[in-house]
Formats: structure tokens, sequence, C-alpha cells
């Protein structure tokens, strides 16, 4: 489900998270231009873009998941998309963006993050972030927005 939208990119929940919501949650930045398939692929002012998204959204995702309870203590952020030859596909830019709990059961902190195949059933019980979970998310996003660091005059967006 779409959380916010940029220019170029979509972050949105991951339905199928690879960490479960209780042991902070799993958020997805992703490109609209499917033809960029990582990031030496993006020209200088969108390489920008990401990198000011990511900082808004881990921002916004550890004090979102905090008032909801769960006590992110750290945000990981992973690109990856090896998966995408497995199943030959054409993979695309995106970026993981992992909260991870203090009191976290599956994604133990602060042990990395354990991603075995889909195939193990290892996330078979893996809940995406509510709808709760989402509008707070949107919400500290938009506040994130406001303060002077992340201005796009500053950003030269």
């Amino acid at each position: 489900m779409q959380i916010y939208e940029t220019k170029n990119f979509i972050v949105e929940s991951h339905e199928k998270p690879f960490i479960t919501r209780t042991d902070g949650g799993h958020i997805r930045i992703r490109i609209k231009d499917d033809n960029i398939t990582d990031r030496t692929k993006l020209d200088p002012k969108t390489a920008i873009e990401l990198m000011r998204l990511t900082m808004v959204v881990g921002s916004a995702m550890e004090t979102a998941m905090n008032n909801l309870g769960i006590p992110v203590v750290k945000i990981n952020y992973q690109d990856m998309g090896n998966w995408a030859w497995k199943t030959n596909t054409k993979p695309f830019l995106h970026i993981h963006v992992f909260g991870r709990s203090s009191n976290a059961l599956k994604q133990i902190w602060p042990e990395s993050v354990y991603l075995p195949d889909r195939g193990t059933g290892f996330y078979d019980d893996f809940e995406p972030l509510n709808s709760k979970d989402l509008e707070e998310i949107k919400k500290q996003i938009n506040i994130v927005l406001q303060e002077e660091k992340y201005s796009e005059e500053k950003w030269d967006l």
C-alpha cells in the first residue's frame, strides 16, 4: 500500500515483509522508472532525491512506530534486488527500510537482518504494517519534511 510519493519514487508498505510489524516493520522505496536497475544508473539530482527520501522515511518510521508502542531503536536501509534474478524478472532500484525493535522476536536486535529464501517458510507469519501504522508514518513524513534540514532548497531540489 502506498504511503508517500515524490517525483521519482514511491514509498510503500511491503506486503510480504522481511521484518514483521511487531519487530519494527518493513517499508520499500521504489523508483518509478523500472528501467533503472540500481543506484549507479541515477542522475545526480535523482540520487539526491533518493538520499533525502530515505532519511525522511527512516526518521518518520522510527518516530511513528515508537508512537504506536513498537520500540524501534534503529532503522536499517538495504539496497538489494538480487532475488529478481531467481525468478528471471527484471530488477529495479528499490531500498528496503527496516525498523529494528528492541523487543523483536523474529528479527532479533541487534543481530543483522536474517534474509533466507522465501521458500523456507521463515516469513510465513510475518505481518505487514497495518493501516494505523501507515497513517502514522505518513503523518510523520509530513512533519519531518517541515524541518529546515529537509527543505528542498537545502538539497537543491
